[in-house]
């Protein structure tokens, strides 16, 4: 029997709707309109993709949108000041700088700039660091829509054992401490593998709950997973296929058409994490804009 396949896209939907609902509660009760302020520098075909759905996922949301683009030869000041000006915007609850940045400029730097109060990436240290100790604070996007996923499709995670492939700091270690937080959600055993794992498929073999974040395609494959785990795919690889229009077609880390035949529940690519990346940083907007009401 092949597994439940999780859709992303009418999670998200839902999620997307509420959070209006929301939005345009917060505007009557008390005239605010939560604000997202992103900036995109150069103009890499796929960041400019991301960021143009973000901004229309904003415009659906009621969320007022700040579109900060800036060429790619803007220096390390330049985008510093950008960044500091968004700080003091009172439009802007939350601040979105779109990575990678241009070599030259200092990615550290720049997202060190942003305010803990407005990082609705949660990627800032000390974000970061009230997500390990469990404190409150915004969450970053892919690993709490990952959570979500696993919530909604009823998959329990306490007591289990998940394993992580990948330890990058915007998926494989967040999620890993999410997943070992004591709430709903969490309270999971964590193992993370990664490029210096030996024997990878020893551990994906055991996961009740598997998420791939190695940004290679193929890199899982259904004789390496247990029988009956959740998988989730967070890879988004461009592979290319003169077949279609755009010149490649979207897989991701995992391979779907061999796991499916395994796993109980999988996500796909696309149609899986991506859209809920987006939804849970409308999410982390809206709850900046609710702080700044309540300070």
């Amino acid at each position: 029997m092949s597994a439940i396949v999780i859709d992303g896209k009418k999670l998200a939907a839902e999620m997307r709707a509420d959070i209006a609902r929301q939005v345009a509660e917060l505007r009557a009760r008390h005239d605010v309109v939560p604000g997202l302020g992103v900036m995109l520098v150069g103009a890499d075909p796929a960041s400019s993709s991301y960021v143009a759905a973000k901004e229309k996922a904003c415009e659906e949301a009621g969320i007022f949108s700040l579109d900060v683009r800036l060429p790619a030869e803007t220096d390390r000041d330049e985008a510093l000041g950008r960044v500091r000006a968004m700080n003091g915007d009172p439009r802007v609850h939350g601040i979105l700088v779109q990575l990678p940045l241009p070599r030259h400029i200092d990615e550290g730097a720049v997202i060190n700039a942003i305010l803990p109060e407005k990082d609705v990436d949660g990627f800032t240290p000390v974000n970061v660091g009230r997500m390990v100790i469990g404190e409150t604070c915004f969450l970053p996007c892919t690993p709490h829509g990952i959570i979500q996923m696993l919530v909604s499709a009823g998959v329990e995670t306490a007591g289990k054992h998940a394993v992580i492939v990948g330890r990058s700091n915007i998926v494989g270690k967040p999620v890993a401490s999410l997943l070992m937080r004591k709430c709903e959600g969490g309270n999971a055993t964590v193992t993370v593998c990664h490029t210096g794992t030996r024997d990878l498929a020893a551990f994906t073999r055991q996961a009740d709950i598997l998420i791939v974040a190695a940004g290679r395609p193929g890199t899982v494959t259904g004789e390496m997973v247990k029988p009956g785990a959740a998988v989730i795919d967070v890879g988004v690889n461009r592979i290319p296929d003169q077949s279609r229009k755009s010149g490649f077609r979207l897989a991701g880390d995992v391979d779907f058409d061999s796991v499916k035949e395994v796993a109980s529940l999988i996500t796909p690519v696309p149609g899986g994490v991506g859209p809920m990346t987006i939804t849970m940083l409308l999410y982390n907007t809206l709850e900046a804009a609710r702080r700044a009401v309540a300070s």
